[in-house]
């Protein structure tokens, strides 16, 4: 895997769009940005609209990559997913997936956590 955290990280999205595809899921956006926010893939499956962030690591020395999505992490990406809602007049129910990639020399693991996280009443 190649130490540039761009190309990591583009490689992952595209692992993880795959990934979401073999479960029938639609891509709908990548990368899709709300200010200085980003959501990395906005996907629908059935009647689900889901906001996807994608993790991948090199190892996992410091913990899963899934960890690094705190809850500041968590706000951003709930105020990018309510503008991307009301922008859209979108009526589907959401959720907030989690998309772990771990690359160990050439073995890939991908983890999906559905319903990762909820929006919180502040």
């Amino acid at each position: 895997m190649e130490k540039n955290s761009t190309s990591t990280g583009s490689m992952a999205e595209e692992k993880a769009s795959d990934f979401l595809r073999a479960k029938n899921y639609s891509i709908l956006e990548r990368n899709w940005r709300f200010k200085k926010y980003e959501i990395d893939i906005i996907a629908k499956t059935g009647e689900v609209i889901v906001f996807v962030e994608v993790k991948a690591r090199a190892h996992n020395a410091f913990g899963e990559p899934e960890m690094a999505v705190t809850r500041q992490k968590q706000q951003f990406l709930i105020s990018a997913a309510d503008e991307y809602i009301r922008s859209n007049d979108i009526t589907l129910e959401s959720r907030f997936d989690i998309i772990s990639i771990l690359v160990i020399n050439t073995n890939i693991t991908i983890k999906h956590l559905e319903d990762a996280f909820y929006p919180s009443l502040k």
